[in-house]
């Protein structure tokens, strides 16, 4: 999993940003066949060029042990139907049934060992201030959080298994109206004129307390763990004088682009196209490249001209 692996006259179809390692890394299957392998996202340029607007199937997550699921490439490189699959690759998916296990439904001999691990209730707010109510596996603790692109979150509990955990994340969907996703174009949206980082924590705090009173009213014991944003993200995180942000101009799933990340929250990135001492930084979401083919190479971005907010 390494860019060495790169070869700027192949194809790859796009499987997303992955946190699985600790930092942001772009997650390629190499075009007709091949495992998959990571480009690291932070530090040197990127270029890259989207061929064509068609999607393609991303695979399936496979258990590896007991405790752990990995990323499938599509033997195939398909066209993608719903969901992002190809028929196959959905047909042979067993972990799509991890959503609903908690009601009653499917669940196969290795979703059932892989649910029975103990996993994580959680609480992340967004630049915009909006919380969310989400589960983590135990392996998957930290990976989980880190691709939410939230500005910060704390675990309210743990429990034994994975029913037990969606139950309760479902209660606190009904009790507090706390949602359980939230759309990439909004925590988008939200970077780009993020507002005050205390008015933020304070929304956070505020809706950890109501959780955590929730619960304890059910019975649940609460565990209150803070996690800790990555360091990758900093540059989002918080406003520098004297930069300004704008929404990158131009759409990353069709033509050649290129772009240096300083900064990462989960598939979001704040990026320079030229000099490091250009008063202009752009938000764009990495996220939208799954499922596109790619080439990578020596890209640049078309000319960019926008008028831009000084904070």
């Amino acid at each position: 999993m390494s860019a060495s692996r790169i070869d700027n006259e192949n194809e790859y179809v796009c499987h997303g940003v992955t946190w699985a390692g600790g930092r942001p890394r772009l997650l390629l299957a190499p075009v007709p066949t091949g495992p998959l392998f990571a480009v690291e996202v932070m530090g040197g340029k990127i270029g890259l060029r989207t061929i064509g607007r068609e999607r393609f199937c991303t695979g399936r997550f496979g258990f590896t042990d007991t405790f752990r699921v990995e990323p499938v490439p599509c033997s195939d490189r398909a066209q993608a139907g719903r969901g992002g699959q190809c028929a196959l690759c959905a047909q042979q998916d067993e972990f799509r049934f991890a959503h609903q296990v908690h009601t009653g439904g499917y669940v196969s001999p290795a979703l059932e060992r892989y649910m029975a691990q103990p996993h994580w209730l959680y609480i992340a707010t967004f630049a915009h201030g909006v919380s969310k109510v989400g589960t983590a596996a135990q392996p998957r603790k930290r990976s989980r959080l880190d691709e939410q692109g939230a500005l910060m979150a704390t675990f309210v509990a743990r429990t034994q298994d994975g029913r037990t955990v969606r139950r309760l994340e479902d209660a606190i969907t009904r009790g507090l109206g706390v949602v359980q996703q939230v759309r990439g174009a909004a925590k988008l949206a939200a970077l780009i004129s993020p507002g005050n980082l205390r008015q933020v924590e304070e929304a956070h705090a505020h809706t950890v307390q109501r959780s955590v009173e929730l619960l304890a009213d059910l019975g649940v014991e609460t565990m209150v763990e803070g996690w800790q944003p990555p360091r990758e993200g900093e540059g989002l995180r918080r406003i520098h004088p004297g930069v300004g942000r704008s929404l990158y101009p131009h759409d990353l799933r069709e033509g050649e682009h290129g772009f240096t990340v300083e900064a990462c929250l989960g598939s979001h990135a704040l990026v320079r196209l030229t000099d490091p001492d250009d008063a202009v930084r752009y938000v764009l979401d990495l996220g939208v490249l799954k499922g596109h083919r790619l080439a990578l190479g020596d890209y640049s971005s078309p000319a960019t001209s926008v008028q831009t907010a000084l904070f």
